[in-house]
């Protein structure tokens, strides 16, 4: 595709030769004529050195040679829109795969997707546009919005981890709510997301979830929440929208993270503690704002030092 038919597509205004056509994207040190690629942030420094045919930049670069570009406030969303038109994914085939077991009283739209060795239970809702990645597995009750992607070995709707302590031992606290999701989620490979004990289990529109992550049961998430692998919830964690989870990030019952809150990989949050929001970045366990955590490290830091000197 040509550097000016592809700037036009993304609605961007080009430099350089409109005419030069790109067959691939690529990063920037291995792009070579024929290549796509941006820079943005600390990669602007390696793009002046980097072959790629065409780089997607901020307005204002300057490479202090003639080079053909695309300019962009947001060069990595771009790139993201670039790479689907020059790379767009195949369509799945809408239906059901012929091994995919499906429940009774199901409501399946038309469009979407269910793909090999899915199983569905009983009354299970899925919208127009979702796809279902082999081996996914969706318990009764659940409630799949429109343009979902849910990848291979997630599980949705199994019972939440309730049990009472009795007398006698661990006694199951029936576990009889539902999980929704919301439009425009994706849930990354070996996702788990458990069925409310009673009520509802949400994940809200257009959150995605990395691989590997776990949902507990009554938990809420909600709008345009990002979260990264291996994190956990246990019961009842609400996260509000917009908010931003780290890897590895550890969260007890009950916990509420406001609007907007950046946490850091490796966090904990104790059970019940609200994490405030607003583009505050939390660290550490028990998780506190980042300047916080820092400061306690000098400390401790300057503490070791004074303590080898008086040994």
């Amino acid at each position: 595709m040509r550097v000016r038919d592809l700037a036009e597509r993304l609605g961007l205004s080009w430099e350089g030769d409109g005419e030069r056509d790109l067959a691939d994207a690529a990063p920037l040190e291995t792009a070579g004529a024929s290549d796509l690629s941006f820079a943005s942030g600390k990669s602007l420094r390696r793009a002046q050195s980097s072959a790629a045919g065409c780089l997607i930049v901020p307005p204002g670069f300057l490479t202090g040679e003639a080079r053909t570009l695309i300019h962009s406030p947001e060069p990595r969303a771009a790139m993201a829109r670039a790479i689907a038109i020059l790379r767009p994914p195949p369509a799945p085939a809408r239906g059901i795969h012929s091994s995919a077991v499906v429940g009774r009283h199901c409501e399946i739209d038309p469009t979407a997707s269910i793909g090999p060795f899915c199983a569905i239970g009983d009354n299970v809702a899925i919208g127009p546009g979702t796809v279902l990645m082999p081996r996914v597995t969706v318990y009764s009750g659940t409630s799949i919005g429109a343009r979902v992607i849910i990848h291979s070995g997630a599980v949705l709707g199994a019972d939440g981890f309730g049990f009472v302590r009795t007398a006698s031992g661990y006694e199951k606290f029936p576990q009889v709510g539902r999980v929704v999701i919301g439009d425009d989620v994706e849930i990354g490979a070996n996702c788990t997301i458990d069925r409310a004990a009673l009520g509802l289990t949400i994940i809200g529109d257009g959150t995605k979830l990395d691989n590997m992550v776990h949902i507990a049961h009554n938990c809420v998430i909600g709008k345009r929440v990002v979260i990264a692998a291996q994190t956990g919830m246990a019961g009842g964690c609400v996260v509000e929208d917009d908010c931003v989870i780290g890897g590895q990030v550890g969260f007890g019952d009950n916990v509420r993270v406001r609007r907007g809150a950046i946490l850091g990989s490796g966090c904990g949050v104790l059970s019940g503690k609200i994490v405030h929001g607003g583009g505050t970045v939390y660290w550490g366990t028990p998780a506190r704002p980042l300047k916080e955590y820092l400061e306690t490290l000098a400390t401790l830091s300057r503490l070791t030092k004074r303590s080898r000197r008086s040994e």
